[in-house]
């Protein structure tokens, strides 16, 4: 009881120190001793196919609306494309209900891909269990998710963050992880499967046993897509032209209910957070439809009621890994002050096989021809943080720039993942969860301060009100 109390004032002490940016940056020695970084064997038991004649594999749910009452729920038939219906209800194995979608399939080069059902699940209630079952006779298959607590400003909620996956047994460590985590939803930052690492017909193979493979945790806890780069997919050597075609066939995203032109770039609320995804290979530049889509997503956030302001990305902005370093730079100069101006809380971005954290900094007042010409402390910009290292085969990157930045926090080339635990309207904890060679080890964590309850006298005394009754609950735990 007091070890927790004594961590969190702890915390609390060190995330004011990281707000005025008075500990210098941190580079971790630790030097991780790599599983192999190649893709897990097609016939492991991850990867096994359901029992049953053309049986749903590679179940997914994702959120179907934008404050959380609604399900997307996906699968694929192999065989023939079967019933595009869903039976689901809050007891297990009595159905009350029923939905209809659509199916779909493509090729790519020669590959002809199973049957894609995609089905909506809407007007349900909040903070409830659901069950669910797709597929017909003996093949069959059950599954349940729970639905959201009401949006609210004081609605505490956990997030898993996950980025750059892949299949490896490095990708299965960290999948088992966050599954041990209590997360309740993922954030997935980009680059799913790696299928475009093979040829021809393998690569539509490989994405069919990546579905497979995060299905144990995708048919039963929304995961929030993103696309990186390796869903691009540009491969005219076998006549495929058309950017993300896979990945738009096989996840889809809740774009229409926020206005959004494209299901690449779109907007959530969940709990008392407003998730903003964003794609950094599509155009976003003045006069595009994704600038002009978040220049107008970003007045509809209320903080009154949704505190939390996050955004997801794949490329990151800040990074002092020598692995893909400044390729966020031009997105950084199209959106870093939108995300300063609007008080965005925190940034998660993939791409750098690595793990990276930010201080708050900006480096808005250059301007090409004037002003200061390197990031400089900001108390009203976002935490910058970069997970890219879920573990695919083209293994860590572990060559940081020297010297650490001063704008970089802490920094190290490992596997892992990350969690934000939302508390309340003021605070959040976050921590990054390193995998040790199959051990999960908490290894970088820190309190977030909202930023927008944190900015003014006012909200400053209502944060101290929240922060005594978190140490109450803490108290009587």
């Amino acid at each position: 009881m007091k070890s927790l109390l004594f961590q969190l004032i702890l915390a609390s002490f060190v995330l004011s120190n990281f707000d005025n940016n008075v500990n210098a940056g941190h580079t971790s020695v630790f030097v991780r001793k790599e599983w192999p970084s190649e893709d897990i064997p097609l016939d492991h038991e991850v990867f096994a196919v359901p029992t049953g004649h053309n049986a749903p594999q590679q179940v997914h749910i994702t959120q179907g609306d934008y404050d959380g009452k609604a399900v997307i729920i996906s699968w694929v038939t192999p065989d023939e494309p079967g019933s595009s219906k869903v039976q689901y209800g809050t007891l297990k194995g009595k159905y009350e209900f029923t939905a209809e979608g659509k199916m779909t399939n493509y090729t790519f080069y020669k590959y002809n891909s199973g049957y894609i059902h995609h089905v909506l699940v809407d007007g349900l209630e909040y903070d409830t269990k659901f069950y669910y079952k797709i597929g017909t006779g003996d093949s069959a298959r059950e599954f349940w998710f729970q639905t959201p607590p009401k949006i609210g400003p004081d609605v505490p909620y956990k997030f898993g963050i996950i980025g750059d996956l892949g299949q490896t047994y490095n990708s299965l460590s960290t999948l088992e992880h966050y599954m041990q985590s209590g997360a309740q939803t993922v954030l997935f930052v980009g680059d799913l499967s790696y299928a475009d690492r093979y040829q021809y017909n393998d690569v539509g193979i490989r994405w069919d046993s990546w579905g497979r493979f995060v299905e144990k945790s995708t048919a039963y806890h929304p995961w929030i897509w993103s696309a990186g780069n390796h869903e691009i997919e540009y491969m005219p050597y076998m006549d495929e032209v058309v950017p993300f075609k896979s990945y738009l066939q096989r996840y889809p995203t809740p774009h229409l209910s926020c206005k959004s032109s494209s299901p690449m770039w779109y907007a959530i609320r969940r709990a008392s957070a407003h998730i903003i995804v964003l794609s950094s290979y599509s155009p976003f530049v003045k006069y595009t439809p994704q600038y002009e889509w978040l220049s107008e997503e970003l007045k509809k956030v209320d903080r009154e009621k949704t505190p939390w302001l996050i955004v997801l990305m794949h490329m990151p902005i800040y990074n002092s890994n020598e692995a893909h370093f400044m390729e966020g730079e031009s997105m950084r100069a199209v959106f870093e002050e939108w995300f300063v101006h609007h008080k965005v809380d925190v940034i998660f971005a993939g791409h750098v096989h690595a793990y990276e954290r930010s201080y708050r900094i900006s480096n808005i007042r250059y301007n090409v021809s004037s002003g200061e010409r390197y990031p400089v402390p900001d108390k009203s910009a976002p935490v910058y943080i970069t997970v890219g290292d879920g573990g695919n085969q083209e293994g860590l990157a572990g060559r940081f720039l020297d010297p650490q930045p001063e704008y970089s926090a802490f920094r190290e080339a490992s596997y892992g993942h990350s969690t934000l635990e939302i508390q309340n309207r003021t605070h959040a904890f976050y921590h990054w969860n390193r995998n040790d060679d199959g051990k999960r080890v908490a290894t970088d964590s820190f309190v977030l301060h909202n930023q927008y309850w944190s900015s003014n006298l006012r909200r400053r005394k209502l944060k101290k009100h929240h922060l005594s009754s978190v140490l109450k609950r803490i108290a009587s735990y």
